[in-house]
């Protein structure tokens, strides 16, 4: 327990670094965006910051009731579906949180996932496949895995950081499409040509590098966190043979998830867009490949014999 006390914290502090330097490139895009517009760079760099702190309030007070109603989820009780909900209450206990509000996706692909903003106001969706094609044990392990997002707080850096890519995205694809497509505002300033130009040529460096580099951190952290995920859920079952032969289910699984959209696949277990892939781990990949996440749960066998 005290070891992945650690890891977590370790992971939170990680993901505070990152948030402030993906916070810092989308100031830069601003600033950039502003003196080519010609505004002073520090008011650009302001009000980019107040755009995405808006957002973001945006977001946090409503982002996880638009996920929800977007993948069609519907909240069940207790009498819905008495096993689900049995499992959820118990890994709750296991797991020292609230436990969440419980939606069911009416689909037959094999999904899952969790969002909110902390464990008192969190949520888990899982499909109506996945509800009836997994026994008891896989059940049990594919929402340890999910309530362990909840437990680690990842939900709520998932959102933080969906917010920050996403404004960075739209930054960036306005400054590109004005200096291409627009007319710069004149700058009346003595000898400032060639720096001005130095500067275009930054400006237009970093609205392509900008979004990129933000998507690559999203995605390197959304790949360790479904490794601390499955490690954590694992921790609660004490079960890695469930997760794993969970994983395998769900991979193999061909139905397509009607309701998946690119903006929501790092949520779910297994990236309903990209189930089957194999081998190593790609920089654009939402989830780790199913090779190296069976390969680290396998090592957790024997801790839990």
């Amino acid at each position: 327990m005290a070891s992945f006390n650690r890891l977590i914290d370790r992971n939170k502090r990680l993901s505070v670094l990152l948030f402030i330097f993906t916070a810092a490139l989308l100031g830069l895009l601003g600033a950039g965006a502003s003196y080519w517009w010609g505004g002073d760079w520090i008011s650009g760099f302001l009000i980019a910051l107040v755009v995405a702190a808006v957002y973001f309030f945006l977001s946090w007070n409503f982002g996880a009731s638009l996920v929800l109603s977007s993948s069609g989820a519907r909240e069940i009780s207790h009498d819905d579906i008495p096993q689900l909900w049995n499992v959820v209450e118990e890994l709750s206990i296991a797991g020292g949180i609230p436990p969440p509000k419980i939606y069911i996706i009416e689909d037959e692909a094999l999904n899952a996932f969790a969002t909110g903003k902390d464990p008192a106001h969190a949520s888990v969706a899982i499909t109506r496949g996945l509800m009836e094609k997994l026994n008891r044990e896989e059940l049990q392990a594919v929402m340890a895995h999910e309530m362990s997002h909840v437990r680690n707080y990842d939900i709520r850096f998932s959102m933080l950081m969906a917010v920050m890519v996403g404004s960075i995205v739209l930054l960036a694809d306005g400054i590109r499409r004005s200096m291409f497509f627009g007319r710069r505002r004149s700058r009346n300033s003595r000898g400032g040509g060639q720096g001005q130009a130095i500067l275009a040529i930054f400006a237009i460096l970093l609205s392509i590098l900008a979004p990129l580099l933000a998507t690559l951190i999203q995605l390197a952290v959304s790949r360790q966190r479904e490794y601390l995920a499955d490690a954590s859920g694992v921790e609660l079952t004490r079960n890695p043979a469930g997760l794993i032969s969970a994983l395998k289910k769900l991979t193999a699984d061909t139905s397509e998830l009607e309701t998946a959209n690119r903006g929501m696949q790092h949520l779910y277990i297994v990236n309903p867009f990209n189930r089957k892939k194999k081998g190593s781990d790609s920089l654009f990949s939402t989830h780790p490949s199913l090779e190296s996440r069976i390969e680290r749960l396998q090592s957790l066998i024997g801790q839990y014999r």
